[in-house]
């Protein structure tokens, strides 16, 4: 079987998803566009050579109708001879993009694709794609769990509640992922990686100056009565603070072969060495990122220990704290340059988002092993890992 190795990645700043954010004036085609054509200038490949363009988008409705990614390509000047389609594996769409991409190379189905993602939140906010009075489940889901499913963020706090996790734990973690990213920023760290897009070269939801005292002064975001009744295990600690915001942005990741990077004269940052999907409860909906975990490394046979780096969604604190909690892993290595609830988390884009900060940091780190993996609706996730060339 053939290796798949990334060979560049980049991704736009992420601006907040109202419509006063920094981005929000973009087209989300437009959004995706901007990374198309920093990968071909940044990578010098000649896009004609893309076997395929495999994009990840949420909300698809309205302006992200209609296949996304092919309009995309098209509009970054790609040659109409290069096909595209758009996933939905929801939170996780772009780094299941990705491992479509991958797998395809592996396979020998594609030379050279890109994996991709965008969501524009301002633009197509949450939930767009339900009408007012659907029902997107039917009845058999409903047979199923005849209490009813519950949304994100009372899975959320459900995790909270069964791992034990203070509000005064999340918000520190929180707090730590703000000052990480900032730091990363001040120090140069994202500059490899970002693609600024009408004079935005930052991420807009990072705060400096954030602290447990100030987090600690907010309302809980998802506190219902029908909810406070039916579990009143939760003691309702999830916030604005310690969740990931939302936002618009776009990632782009080139994978070719190792044969075909080496013919092309194109440096790999990383190889792409196992991958995983699973399926978890889809009422607590958001701790796939365990078993997945779990089922990737067995996959590579590696373990824990073997892991330099780790990427893991920040959709919420609790999510990650409680995953660390089950894994055993070191916070240390864990989103080192700060996650989703300080650089935000732009549904479709974010997949591909942290396989670039991932595959650069690992470089700039000198780490062998990187593990990713995200929490996604409906109770799934991916796990993937990355090794070092």
């Amino acid at each position: 079987m053939r290796e798949a190795v990334v060979v560049e990645a980049v991704r736009t700043p992420m601006g907040r998803g109202r419509p006063n954010g920094a981005l929000a004036h973009v087209h989300p085609v437009e959004l995706l566009a901007h990374t198309l054509r920093a990968l071909v200038e940044r990578s010098g490949v000649d896009p004609a050579l893309v076997d395929d363009v495999i994009g990840g988008t949420v909300d698809q409705v309205g302006e992200q109708a209609m296949n996304t990614t092919r309009y995309a390509l098209l509009s970054a000047g790609f040659p109409d001879s290069v096909p595209a389609t758009t996933v939905d594996r929801q939170c996780g769409s772009s780094q299941q993009a990705l491992h479509f991409a991958a797998q395809g190379v592996m396979a020998g189905a594609y030379d050279m694709v890109v994996a991709c993602g965008v969501e524009s939140m301002s633009r197509v906010p949450m939930w767009s794609n339900v009408p007012a009075g659907t029902d997107p489940f039917g009845p058999g889901v409903a047979a199923r769990y005849p209490d009813g499913l519950v949304p994100q963020g009372i899975s959320a706090e459900l995790i909270a509640a069964k791992w034990s996790l203070s509000r005064e734990r999340m918000d520190a973690f929180a707090v730590s992922s703000h000052r990480k990213a900032a730091a990363a920023w001040e120090s140069g760290r994202f500059d490899a990686e970002i693609a600024p897009l009408d004079g935005v070269s930052r991420d807009e939801c990072v705060r400096p100056g954030t602290s447990v005292e100030v987090l600690a002064g907010l309302r809980p975001a998802y506190r219902d009565p029908a909810f406070v009744e039916r579990f009143p295990q939760i003691e309702w600690n999830v916030t604005a603070g310690n969740a990931s915001p939302v936002n618009d942005g776009a990632s782009a990741v080139l994978i070719t072969s190792a044969d075909t990077a080496a013919r092309l004269g194109l440096r790999p940052l990383a190889r792409l060495h196992s991958f995983a999907v699973t399926g978890s409860d889809p009422l607590l909906m958001l701790t796939g990122v365990i078993p997945a975990t779990e089922k990737v490394l067995r996959r590579a046979s590696l373990s824990l220990a073997d892991i330099d780096l780790f990427e893991v969604n920040e959709a919420f604190a609790s999510v990650v704290l409680a995953w660390r909690q089950e894994t055993g892993a070191d916070l240390e290595k864990v989103n080192v340059h700060g996650g989703a609830i300080a650089l935000g988390h732009p549904l479709g884009a974010s997949g591909t988002r942290l396989t670039t900060t991932l595959v650069h940091a690992m470089r700039e780190r000198g780490a062998r092993y990187g593990l990713q993996t995200m929490c996604e609706a409906g109770g799934m996730a991916n796990a993937m890992i990355l090794e070092s060339v």
